[in-house]
């Protein structure tokens, strides 16, 4: 081939809290002018998906608190990436003020890097410290998805 891109031009991990109460996995990709590291919960089965959905229904100020925090803010801008419904799921309502919460399909927070960024030599030590940012939200999640509303463990 006259064209010598490599078929897979970045490199990529992922992998995930360990047992079943500590959900949520984690993303490293590296490759130049698209690097970024995420964590989350990327397209949540339906059953996950629903549950989160009722406890945002029922009460997101913790976790506006999560995404807010002043260290979460400066780390991934105080935002969760993923898909949404246009309107509003079934069964909830399109006017509730959690709904741009509770649209999302997914709940990601990500933070891009420049080359330079992923060149310094503290570039380990800024991933620990990224993922590390993400302890609250993933301990908040976990327990949502391993409670039922009432906070009663669902797990045996």
């Amino acid at each position: 081939s006259h064209d010598k891109t490599p078929y897979n031009p970045h490199f990529a991990g992922s992998f995930s809290r360990r047992g079943a109460h500590l959900r949520g996995g984690y993303y490293l990709r590296i490759r130049p002018g698209e690097s970024f590291l995420a964590g989350g919960f990327w397209a949540p089965n339906k059953e996950d998906l629903f549950r989160i959905r009722k406890e945002f229904e029922v009460d997101d100020q913790e976790l506006r608190a999560i995404l807010n925090a002043p260290d979460f803010v400066s780390t991934f801008g105080g935002n969760l990436y993923g898909e949404e419904v246009k309107t509003a799921p079934k069964g909830f309502q399109k006017d509730h003020p959690a709904i741009d919460l509770i649209r999302k399909k997914g709940f990601v927070a990500r933070r891009e890097f420049t080359d330079r960024e992923v060149m310094d030599s503290n570039f380990q030590q800024i991933i620990d410290d990224s993922y590390r940012c993400l302890r609250p939200f993933f301990d908040y999640m976990s327990e949502v998805l391993t409670t039922d509303l009432n906070g009663v463990s669902t797990l045996e």
